[in-house]
């Protein structure tokens, strides 16, 4: 007799003691589980959360609540944009969207930050002083 998908999913799970369902078979590069279905590989977190849960709503994906990426536990996922898992997460930019102040200990607020066309944040009080001191620079050596 031949098993259905979700005994198939549902055997390669164990739960450890932090309440995470461990993915026990194959993973992607990035340590995601990946399963089979109908030939195609799908993350495991996903199927788990469809199965279980139901849809993940359009324009949203999972966040990892507890951190562990090859748990499948769907009450440890949440359906979020992009933009606040990355901000929840552990990367160069989840670190640098949490300063507060640019290096020289200028606020980055709404009146004193803008925003280059590849998301970087810039200081405009650091790139005003950036401009006069490259101004100044440039008046000496006509001058000389």
């Amino acid at each position: 007799m031949k098993q259905t998908v979700s005994d198939r999913f549902l055997a390669k799970i164990v739960a450890d003691p932090h309440g995470c369902w461990i993915w026990q078979s194959g993973t992607n590069a990035k340590g995601y589980g990946q399963f089979k279905v109908d030939g195609r590989a799908v993350r495991a977190h996903r199927f788990a959360y469809e199965l279980l849960v139901g849809p993940i709503p359009d324009g949203l994906e999972l966040d990892h609540l507890c951190r562990v990426r090859n748990c499948v536990n769907p009450a440890h996922l949440e359906p979020v944009t992009h933009t606040e898992n990355v901000r929840r997460g552990e990367s160069f930019s989840a670190i640098n969207m949490g300063k507060t102040h640019c290096p020289a200990g200028h606020t980055y607020d709404a009146e004193n930050t803008y925003v280059t066309p590849n998301g970087k944040r810039n200081c405009r009080t650091c790139h005003r002083a950036a401009c006069r001191a490259y101004r100044a620079r440039q008046a000496t050596e006509v001058v000389a």
